[in-house]
């Protein structure tokens, strides 16, 4: 009997733990199903090796929405190229999307990436959560804690990777493979579910290419 209720519990644990690992599989995105842009037009590249979803520069932040199930938690992996301009180059990924206006992000400033001036370093990647928590309340209120140096040697005119693991109570971000991450904050607001999209901020352009997501 003992061993009978012993085989039932180690059955139901392999179960668990493979539809845990199951749900949690890695799925190479399609972005060239983008299913709306909000702010902005998109061309893609499809000849190349990977497929390049290029966006264009215009005032304000925009983005391109993509064809993926609402996302909750889990890994986001993209490789993302902006430019060296001042002041012009916010490129990365947002997530939660409720609207327009509602949701969560993170993105990169590649200007800063290689400043001389130490404290542009120190705002190289940021964390935002629409519409109570942009960049500019954040900054005054909590001075570096939403924005960081990414701790690696970057080429702000070249590709380079991203990956983001959300979980409900902690969000990281990690540059080109590195074991540490480069900002760890602990999500704002109330968002937990929703679309997802390659984001670009004001008078910037960016290209994206190799989107990865594993989660529910």
């Amino acid at each position: 009997m003992k061993t009978t209720k012993f085989l039932i519990i180690l059955s139901i644990l392999i179960f668990t733990i493979s539809a845990r690992v199951s749900a949690q599989k890695t799925v190479t995105v399609d972005i060239t199903k983008v299913t709306h842009t909000i702010n902005r037009t998109i061309s893609m590249n499809s000849k190349s090796q990977k497929p390049i979803l290029h966006i264009n520069s215009n005032p304000d932040a925009g983005f391109a929405i993509i064809k993926h199930p609402d996302f909750k938690t889990g890994e986001i992996e993209f490789e993302v190229k902006g430019e060296d301009v001042f002041q012009k180059s916010f490129v990365g990924f947002a997530f939660h999307i409720q609207n327009d206006s509602t949701y969560e992000a993170i993105y990169f400033r590649p200007f800063n990436f290689r400043s001389e001036d130490d404290l542009r370093k120190k705002h190289a990647v940021q964390y935002i959560s629409l519409p109570v928590n942009d960049w500019p309340k954040l900054r005054e209120s909590f001075p570096l804690k939403y924005e960081q140096p990414i701790g690696e040697d970057v080429d702000p005119s070249d590709w380079f990777k991203v990956r983001i693991k959300v979980e409900t109570k902690m969000i990281r971000v990690y540059v080109n493979g590195s074991a540490k991450p480069c900002l760890e904050v602990a999500p704002l607001g109330n968002l937990n579910s929703g679309k997802i999209a390659f984001w670009v901020g004001n008078e910037s352009a960016g290209d994206f290419r190799n989107l990865k997501i594993s989660g529910n």
